[in-house]
């Protein structure tokens, strides 16, 4: 059974998503305190973790930011701020998904349903394996250290396989909807994947679909 942890202050709104949620075969917690709900999810371990931005002791985003250092479980913000500029650093600072209120439920079970899917998953291309619970990669017997919109990039081609992604894709997936920025971005990393993978094990991961994309075969 999947475990979520709610981190909600509004009582009314808490509640409808844990009762929703447990409808539908899930575990939840729900705190209502910022530095709390930081203390108690550094010590357990959850699936997946809603968070609002507005919270008392400490704020949303300064909690995901302190979670970041240390763990990878995806994060769901869901806040009644809608500006662009809350959302890219929302996304920048390591959330996995941003909704606004007022949210349809079922838009926010379907969410939940993709990240924990993504979460748990593992890819293997010949002897490279992706583990993306343990965010670990590993050719053969070596550990190869990524960052985390590396190791997205990878993950998201993998997840893709045979499927041409165009540049555009890239960036709504890994960098986020509200991206600002050119898509020469995803150039830059898809050199740095092959910088640490295909040059040093001697291999070739992703390959270049001119004037289309990137595709991993």
């Amino acid at each position: 059974m999947n475990h979520i942890l709610i981190v909600e202050d509004e009582y009314k709104i808490a509640r409808f998503v844990s009762l929703e949620l447990e409808h539908e075969g899930y575990k939840t917690t729900c705190i209502a305190d910022g530095r709390e709900a930081l203390d108690n999810m550094l010590e357990n371990d959850y699936d997946l973790i809603i968070l609002d931005v507005m919270l008392p002791s400490l704020n949303g985003i300064e909690v995901l930011r302190r979670l970041r250092q240390t763990k990878d479980t995806p994060v769901i913000i869901l806040t009644a701020r809608d500006q662009i500029v809350d959302k890219v650093n929302g996304l920048d600072i390591g959330a996995n998904d941003y909704m606004t209120k007022p949210f349809a439920i079922e838009e926010l079970l379907a969410r939940i349903r993709v990240n924990i899917k993504k979460s748990n998953a593992l890819y293997v291309y010949g002897a490279l394996t992706v583990d993306v619970k343990s965010h670990q990669v590993r050719y053969k017997d070596t550990e190869i250290e990524l960052t985390k919109k590396e190791f997205d990039l990878l993950a998201y081609l993998l997840a893709n396989r045979n499927k041409v992604i165009s540049r555009e894709q890239a960036l709504d997936v890994v960098w986020g909807y509200d991206f600002v920025g050119n898509t020469n971005v995803v150039d830059v990393y898809v050199r740095y994947l092959r910088t640490k993978i295909d040059d040093v094990f001697g291999i070739t991961v992703i390959e270049t679909v001119r004037g289309c994309g990137y595709v991993i075969r």
